[in-house]
């Protein structure tokens, strides 16, 4: 299917920067959206930005001018550059890729899906 294996969360204080990073692997088709979403203890997990795959890029209130998506098609990367950081921010932050996979070996290829694929989470905690 699709792996999604992120890196780059840790604790820093407020007003820095970090970059997230989701790499994906498996024999992905057909990619719907990439996306990052976090959750707070305590509360629901929320989507922070999105690519559509129509390039349409969306970004939670709370993040506009702050955080930036963006992603690599070479390497199956993508990335969320996250500055001026805030107490806020602090979260498990995950990467979706809603995509098809690859079954078999046929000709023509066959797919399955599209189906939402997460990382495995990675914290952010931001200090004041």
């Amino acid at each position: 299917q699709v792996q999604l294996v992120e890196s780059g969360g840790g604790l820093v204080p407020a007003g820095v920067s970090l970059r997230l990073s989701c790499a994906a692997s498996g024999r992905i088709g057909r990619i719907e959206s990439l996306g990052w979403y976090r959750q707070a203890p305590g509360k629901q997990r929320e989507l922070v930005a999105a690519i559509t795959s129509g390039g349409t890029i969306n970004y939670a209130d709370s993040v506009q001018g702050r955080f930036t998506i963006s992603k690599d098609d070479a390497t199956n990367t993508m990335y969320l550059q996250m500055d001026s950081l805030k107490p806020e921010d602090t979260a498990v932050y995950y990467c979706n890729v809603n995509a098809t996979y690859y079954i078999g070996y046929y000709f023509p290829p066959r797919q399955r899906g599209p189906y939402d694929f997460w990382g495995q989470g990675t914290q952010v905690t931001v200090s004041s």
